[in-house]
């Protein structure tokens, strides 16, 4: 650990601002501020959590009566989320912490937010310069030696001034803030309904020619099952988890997983609701204020359900509708990342987490109401969500693959769903020229660390068109990444990887805006676009984002890795889609669905496999003239239950 405390604190004050705390302190504990007759650690310092409390949605909007008897408990659960992630990565660097949370507390926490700055003590309360009192608290005592922070003076009430405007210094201004306080509470905080919106998506999709696939064909399960070797293996039981900050997240997203579903009331009167556009608006509603950045609604087509569990067994579809949310994984951090270095892991599982918890909470209420529902996560699907998040309107495929962009965040994002029976009212597809700037736009490709994204044209893949990407090369350049957390280097890279809000560059608002309401510019604004972008540096590291520690979890224990990947972009990199080759993984090349046993990858028959492949135009020619489903299009069937080798194969989420 580095002896300077100031780093140590900027460590911890970036993991929970990372985490969406709105203001964090340090400071040290007074003896005086243990409350009576509780258990005293030992714990010298003390990291004071500040969240903020959700916004109620308006009179008329169903979710008002389930928000505003809630904001208390959803700020405390935010807050407690935060501090319980943050307690955990400081016991894995080696230190001893405990989260206080409310109904757990066993320090003044208002005390203590006045030591560490975050407050002003105000007759008989306390109260921020920004929030006032309209704010939840958590606190994680520790031993571990952190750089303190003052008391503010009482006339930090008085902060709201041309600085908090402008939002000076990089806080978000209040200029975005009340701009997102104008915005109805079923629209998220970005303009997502200025979005053309469409029929069907924007790539073509042979509905009845899409085949279900069961859990087990996915590279990452693959992977656990020895598929891609003993390293691999191993690794993905680590990949992801293996700083302190991401092994923290990993220990709470397995203690949701139990939750996800459950019992319908039976007593319920669903009768009250009936309007599933009312129906709709709430749930929308409701999902922004616990969290959710982007969420769209749809019916779940028969090829996004898994054929089949992790057991082998048959999975038969339970739910008509899916609401899909997408969770920023937070583009400041990202400014400071190489896209595959530490940090990368801790951004997919703060994505996965906070989902989860969406979800979970969203399903619960529901089936209090009387209603089926399911969170599906990303330590348990039924689901696959790239589909959804296409069908739900909330983006385009894109050049990266099996990733969805946004027009306001890019590929930024971890997704959750939640399926019911719940009556939606569901969302369209959405058009905003992805195609033709993918088409035009190599960066990702030029960019990836292993070569998996293709410089060609799209094709025809199990039923999508799609840039196909090379899963099992991207798979296991994710898993045995030695100088970071898993990768999302193409996510860094991507030109639509932005802020279009208030407090973003003028020039990205306004190429978002022409993006969107302009597409007819898009062949002649593209080729500039993307030099440009790569002319302003965008993609590079901005060292001043940097303020996580680069640590690995080797045995539990947390070392000073061997190295860290640095990479910044390269213009000058020659691509060439003649020359590349990619290996394609058709459904008749996936393992069987109920066979737990190994079964290793055939590279050389899937970069053969290349020669199956239709274009667009072929594959829509045949289906228009009815001809056969393609062979390949087929997954592997079960094995008879007597032959069936079984191994025990454990989700590192459970």
């Amino acid at each position: 650990m580095p002896n300077d405390l100031s780093r140590r604190s900027a460590d911890i004050k970036g993991a929970a601002t990372f985490l969406d705390a709105a203001q964090t302190g340090i400071c040290r504990i007074p003896e005086t501020t243990w409350i009576a007759g509780a258990d005293q650690p030992g714990h010298e310092f003390a990291v004071v959590i500040l969240v903020e409390r959700p916004r109620v949605p308006e009179a008329d909007n169903l979710a008002c009566e389930w928000v505003q008897p809630a904001r208390d408990a959803v700020a405390d659960m935010r807050a407690a989320e935060i501090a319980v992630c943050v307690a955990g990565h400081i016991r894995s660097m080696g230190f001893a912490a405990r989260a206080h949370i409310a109904g757990a507390m066993a320090l003044d926490a208002e005390r203590l937010a006045v030591l560490a700055g975050l407050a002003v003590r105000d007759g008989n309360g306390i109260r921020n310069p920004y929030l006032g009192a309209d704010f939840s608290l958590a606190v994680v005592s520790t031993d571990y030696a952190l750089a303190t922070d003052l008391p503010l003076h009482e006339d930090a009430l008085q902060a709201k001034g041309l600085r908090y405007w402008l939002g000076i210094n990089g806080a978000q201004s209040g200029r975005e803030r009340n701009r997102r306080s104008k915005r109805a509470s079923h629209l998220s905080a970005y303009p997502m309904e200025t979005v053309k919106r469409v029929a069907r998506p924007t790539t073509l999709i042979l509905d009845d020619e899409v085949p279900r696939v069961p859990k087990r064909a996915a590279f990452f399960q693959r992977a656990l099952h020895n598929d891609l070797g003993d390293k691999a293996k191993t690794e993905r039981t680590r990949f992801a988890f293996k700083t302190p900050l991401s092994f923290s997240m990993l220990q709470v997203i397995r203690a949701l997983v139990p939750f996800q579903g459950g019992p319908v009331a039976a007593d319920a009167d669903r009768s009250r609701y009936a309007d599933r556009a009312a129906n709709a608006r709430a749930i929308k509603a409701l999902s922004y204020a616990l969290g959710s950045d982007l969420t769209g609604i749809c019916d779940i087509p028969r090829y996004a359900w898994f054929s089949h569990k992790e057991d082998g067994s048959e999975l038969k579809p339970y739910h008509r509708t899916a609401v899909v949310m997408l969770i920023d994984q937070g583009f400041d951090t990202m400014e400071g990342a190489s896209g595959d270095d530490w940090i990368s892991g801790s951004q997919s599982m703060r994505g996965y987490l906070r989902g989860a918890v969406i979800a979970g909470m969203m399903a619960e209420m529901l089936r209090e109401f009387g209603f089926s529902a399911r969170a599906q996560t990303n330590a348990d699907s039924d689901v696959l969500h790239i589909p959804l998040i296409l069908w739900a309107g909330l983006g385009e495929l894109s050049r990266i693959g099996e990733l969805v962009l946004n027009p306001f965040v890019g590929p930024r994002f971890k997704s959750v769903v939640l399926t019911t029976d719940f009556p939606l009212e569901t969302d369209q597809p959405i058009d905003f020229g992805l195609q033709t700037f993918c088409q035009g736009c190599q960066k990702c490709a030029r960019e990836c660390p292993c070569d998996a994204i293709p410089f060609g044209d799209k094709v025809m893949f199990n039923g999508y068109e799609i840039w196909k990407p090379d899963v099992e090369r991207c798979t296991r350049y994710r898993l045995t990444n030695a100088r970071g957390s898993a990768c999302g280097r193409c996510m860094k890279t991507c030109p639509i990887n932005k802020v279009v809000d208030a407090d973003g560059a003028v020039l990205t608002r306004i190429a978002s805006w022409i993006g969107v309401n302009a597409m007819w510019l898009k062949p002649l604004t593209v080729p500039f676009a993307v030099w440009f972008d790569d002319w302003i540096g965008n993609g590079r590291r901005n060292p001043i984002k940097k303020w996580w520690l680069d640590l690995e979890l080797v045995g539990g224990v947390a070392i000073t890795p061997k190295g860290t990947n640095a990479r910044d972009i390269d213009p000058s990199r020659k691509v060439d889609a003649a020359t590349q080759k990619m290996a394609y993984y058709h459904a008749s090349m996936m393992p069987p669905p109920n066979d737990s046993a190994p079964h290793g990858v055939d590279r050389k028959a899937a970069m053969a496999a290349k020669e199956l492949l239709e274009t667009p135009a072929q594959a829509l020619a045949r289906h228009a003239a009815g001809g056969p489903i393609p062979a390949h299009y087929v997954a592997t069937p079960p094995v008879m239950a007597d032959v069936t080798e079984k191994t025990a194969v454990t989700s590192p989420y459970k």
